[in-house]
């Protein structure tokens, strides 16, 4: 069960992690990628949020998620400093890709192709849960 506190820190991490790495992205010139945040979960002791981005077009995904990782340091030193009135400590933050839209997108074409996944669930690869 998430506190009132966890949601509000995990909202004000999304929305300046989404300006963040969409400016990266601009600066770096990655010309028509767009990078969102989709989900920001704290632990209960504040100390790390798990981050879900989401990156267009999806092949890009696993590259650019890599060099989100690697300037993991970098990224939170400027979320600190965006949010050093509000927090006293920025979380560690761990990245994961977003493939909600890639799982809702296959079952939407399995429905349209006249397979029913309900019935034969191995249509559809097993996401792993989070």
């Amino acid at each position: 069960m998430e506190t009132q506190r966890q949601k509000k820190i995990a909202g004000l991490v999304q929305q300046d992690l989404a300006e963040i790495l969409q400016r990266a992205a601009v600066d770096g010139g990655l010309k028509g990628v767009i990078i969102s945040v989709s989900k920001v979960t704290v632990t209960s002791d504040l100390s790390v949020a798990r981050v879900y981005v989401s990156i267009f077009p999806p092949k890009e995904g696993p590259a650019l998620l890599k060099g989100i990782q690697a300037d993991k340091v970098k990224i939170r030193h400027e979320l600190a400093q965006r949010t050093r009135h509000q927090l006293r400590r920025v979380p560690e933050l761990m990245f994961f890709l977003d493939d909600s839209l890639d799982y809702i997108e296959n079952i939407e074409k399995s429905l349209n192709e006249g397979e029913n996944p309900i019935e034969n669930p191995d249509l559809l690869e097993r996401r792993k849960k989070s």
